[in-house]
């Protein structure tokens, strides 16, 4: 992703992420400074700076670490975090959690001065109350983006938020750029970002990394994206800065124009390609890339919400291969790698973890 040449640009200063998650810890020397107020809707005892597990801090780290103390350097280091404490399966379990959190947690977000929403979870049931909560956000002007999740060989189920069609979902890549085998892919899919060989807080008592995979990670490398993005173009509305994402991701050359594939989406996530190159045009303010529908413009306009729907969102392109989903980190060496080792802390390669799961008692940790 060449860093060392986009950090001279922008490193994300100004712009203010949500992480959807199990907690944020704020002491850990990556994020010193760098975590905001946020809010526990688990219903149990705790903080949103409680991380009762380990993932949400790192996913915090993806995304905005500083890389101190030998801990991991995030994508976009000037952002700040706020953190939004959410359940698991294995919170659930113990008994006494809100149901509800997952969707309270999305509507607190797009009420914050988040732009983006990181929902690094996922389960496998639609719930309209949380597509509403999602819908909520995009009016908002906010990005949210979730897991597209981890059970590609365990059935291959949608996973919700990620596949509301107004949450972007991120599948994940490996060190190939080729879309990783447990990575859930179907016409939901966004685009995509690395997710495998991460370094990932062990557990709660944040004494080591461990190494994981999932498109928890990826998920986070594309809220650092837009946030690089968004920085760089502080004027411009969510809907530009994700079509921009996805006119600059890394795509296979065999790809014919405007196809999106079932595994990678637009492609791999490729911020330098735009900061640097100025791949990608922002386009219509008011228009998601997404959806095609008027929403979340700019302050002014008058976009229309979408109508809730029970179903899915129907397929957008052909790529159904997972070969034809890969090679964009071969195409060129001007900023299309998908190498796992682009963020670098204290000589730690950094990227992270899992996708976690989205609604009561099927929400879960995948590691």
């Amino acid at each position: 992703m060449h860093v060392d040449t986009l950090w001279k640009q922008t490193r994300g200063k100004g712009v203010t992420v949500a992480v959807v998650d199990t907690g944020v810890n704020p002491s850990t020397s990556s994020l010193q400074g760098q975590v905001l107020p946020g809010k526990d809707l688990t219903g149990v005892a705790g903080e949103e700076t409680d991380d009762y597990d380990g993932h949400g801090t790192t996913v915090a780290e993806l995304i905005a670490g500083t890389g101190r103390g030998g801990g991991l350097r995030g994508l976009a280091p000037d952002t700040k975090i706020i953190p939004f404490r959410v359940s698991n399966t294995q919170l659930q379990d113990k008994g006494g959690v809100n149901a509800r959190d997952m969707e309270q947690a999305i509507r607190a977000a797009a009420n914050s001065e988040a732009k983006i929403i990181n929902v690094s979870m996922s389960s496998d049931y639609y719930g309209s109350s949380q597509r509403d909560a999602v819908e909520y956000a995009q009016s908002k002007g906010k990005l949210v983006f979730a897991g597209s999740g981890n059970g590609a060989q365990e059935g291959n189920k949608e996973q919700y938020p990620a596949a509301y069609p107004e949450a972007v979902a991120v599948a994940a890549t490996n060190a190939e750029g080729r879309v990783a085998d447990f990575s859930t892919h179907g016409s939901y899919v966004d685009i995509s970002a690395p997710g495998t060989d991460i370094p990932f807080w062990c557990d709660e008592n944040f004494t080591q990394y461990c190494e994981s995979e999932g498109t928890s990670a990826s998920t986070a490398l594309a809220s650092a994206t837009a946030a690089l993005i968004w920085s760089k173009h502080p004027e411009w509305t969510g809907n530009q800065v994700l079509r921009v994402m996805f006119e600059s991701a890394g795509r296979n050359a065999k790809w014919k124009p405007g196809q999106v594939s079932h595994y990678t989406g637009h492609g791999v996530v490729r911020p330098n390609a735009h900061i640097t190159r100025g791949l990608g045009k922002p386009g219509d303010p008011d228009v998601s890339p997404d959806t095609g529908k008027r929403v979340g413009g700019k302050p002014g306009s008058t976009p229309k919400p979408p109508a809730p729907s029970d179903q899915g969102p129907e397929a957008t392109a052909s790529g159904d291969s997972p070969a034809l989903a890969g090679s964009a980190g071969k195409a060129d060496d001007s900023g299309s790698g998908t190498s796992s080792a682009y963020l670098i802390g204290g000589g730690i390669a950094a990227a992270a973890v899992l996708a976690g799961a989205g609604a009561l008692v099927a929400r879960r940790r995948q590691a």
